[in-house]
């Protein structure tokens, strides 16, 4: 520590041993004592800070310090600033990158889920597929061609009662289904002659723009008929005369025949 480094400090002790001190006085004094007893000549005071050292201690007292030389900033336009637009271009990547990804993997799923739905071969039930009207018949305005199948007056296709199947009576594959086909096709007969009807015309399960064609149900339009409530098929079903078949939105599963095994 040189002379005038030891001096400095001496007189700033002198100085803090006096009671002419203001509190604020006392804690300056007391910092500046700190710095100088550590850095010795390399001390870096502000030009304010050394005028007030001056004042207080007295301006006769040779002392040495190095003047206080603000730290430059750095020039963010050319530093700072060009980290900071790279960081936020590369969040905004990688955020943009995990946007297009979940659109992607939920466009996946929902295309994998839609196949998978139509495939199923036994998907939702007739009863909620889009109808076309519903509207109350009797037995006078309709025909019963089969135990699954009608023909309403003037149309030149039938009616294809949907959600059940029953035996075959026109190409049977054994004895035992003609003769359940046509036990299916007087029951029918017998339910519709003493009941309340109601017919509702629903869109068939066939592809998009086949309907009304041989391509969809041989021409055949689809339908729900219901006597007192209750579908006719849900009766053919429980006596045994008729099978659950249920198809997808736009194709229907093998048609079920157990009835020669």
């Amino acid at each position: 520590m040189d002379n005038d480094t030891e001096n400095l400090i001496a007189r700033i002790n002198a100085t803090l041993a006096t009671t002419r001190l203001s509190a604020w006085q006392r804690t300056f004094l007391t910092d500046m004592q700190s710095r100088v007893a550590r850095y010795g000549g390399n001390t870096r005071l502000s030009e304010k800070q050394r005028r007030k050292l001056e004042e207080i201690i007295g301006s006769s007292t040779p002392m040495k310090v190095i003047p206080f030389i603000p730290r430059q900033k750095p020039d963010r336009r050319s530093h700072g600033q060009g980290r900071k637009s790279t960081f936020y271009r590369g969040r905004w990547r990688s955020r943009r990158l995990l946007l297009r990804s979940t659109i992607s993997a939920a466009l996946i799923v929902g295309l994998l889920a839609y196949a998978v739905i139509q495939k199923l071969p036994w998907s939702p039930p007739f009863e909620t597929r889009e109808r076309t009207y519903a509207r109350t018949v009797d037995q006078q305005t309709f025909s019963v061609t089969d135990g699954d199948t009608i023909r309403l007056n003037g149309e030149a296709s039938g009616t294809r009662l949907v959600g059940f199947n029953t035996p075959e009576t026109f190409t049977p594959q054994c004895d035992r289904e003609r003769e359940l086909g046509n036990r299916a096709s007087a029951r029918l007969a017998e339910i519709v002659s003493k009941s309340s009807l109601r017919l509702t015309k629903v869109r068939c399960s066939c592809a998009p723009g086949t309907e009304g064609t041989d391509r969809c149900n041989y021409g055949r339009s689809c339908g729900i008929l219901r006597a007192d409530g209750r579908d006719v098929g849900e009766i053919l079903i429980s006596e045994g005369l008729a099978v659950p078949f249920i198809c997808g939105a736009s194709g229907c599963p093998p048609t079920p025949r157990p009835w020669c095994s």
